[in-house]
């Protein structure tokens, strides 16, 4: 437990389900993610990269899969990365790094992950940063292991329904979001504002993002498999698809 966080449990939770209101099939991509680093693991160890990972959500989820792996969190946002340290404790390495920077695997503690899991984070990347972080992934990843990355990512040969999956799932949001059944991302975020503890770190991370983020930018998931070919994974494909979102690997 950190001095910044009172109840890092409550927090973690509500993170979670507020996640979950815009992600109900949140745990589907989260299971077959680490089904593919199953299969690509040897036995020994196991090291897993969690990239822009905030709470831990897929750290906590990959050590209940496998509880003794070697697992690094990298993510940039104090608030995020403080409630992961406070429930996570030092089960995990936690990195602060900037991924819109090349020289972000400097402060990692390792060259050979046998598994890098990023999940609805990447698409505040423009399209020529995140081709060249696929690159810099790879070269992360030991002969034989895999990236995996679950984001919104449209099936272009589906236009029109993607169109109205979106339509759908939004107005799906805005009736729990009226009736109070969840959170929005916004509402989450003025609560953690408001709580003593967390309210200086969410200071400091309007002074890292002063408008949010960069614009949201949802490529469709062919774009996503060509960029990964080019970075020179030796196979891609789709592990996972739900409505809008995919979830695409690489093997090196």
């Amino acid at each position: 437990m950190t001095p910044y966080i009172t109840d890092a449990a409550a927090w973690q939770e509500s993170w979670d389900r507020q996640q979950e209101a815009y992600l109900p099939d949140r745990e589907h991509r989260f299971t077959a993610m680490l089904d593919a680093v199953d299969a690509v693991r040897e036995d020994g160890r196991l090291r897993v990269l969690d990239l822009a990972g905030g709470t831990g959500s897929i750290s906590d989820r990959a050590l209940r899969r496998f509880p003794h792996a070697e697992v690094t969190l990298v993510d940039l946002d104090p608030a995020l990365l403080a409630l992961a340290h406070a429930s996570l404790g030092d089960r995990v390495t936690i990195v602060t790094a900037d991924l819109g920077r090349p020289d972000w695997p400097a402060a990692l503690p390792h060259r050979d992950y046998d598994a890098v899991l990023t999940a609805t984070a990447l698409h505040w990347l423009p399209a020529e940063r995140l081709e060249r972080l696929y690159a810099e992934l790879r070269d992360l990843l030991r002969p034989g292991g895999i990236l995996v990355n679950a984001d919104h990512m449209p099936d272009d040969a589906l236009p029109q329904l993607s169109k109205r999956l979106l339509d759908r799932a939004r107005d799906r949001r805005a009736a729990r979001y009226a009736a109070g059944a969840a959170l929005s991302w916004t509402d989450w975020w003025e609560r953690a504002g408001a709580d003593p503890a967390l309210a200086p770190l969410v200071a400091q991370r309007h002074a890292i993002y002063p408008t949010g983020h960069s614009p949201e930018w949802n490529p469709p998931v062919s774009w996503h498999l060509a960029a990964l070919t080019a970075a020179g994974f030796t196979e891609v494909g789709t592990v996972w698809r739900g409505g809008v979102d995919g979830a695409v690997a690489g093997v090196r």
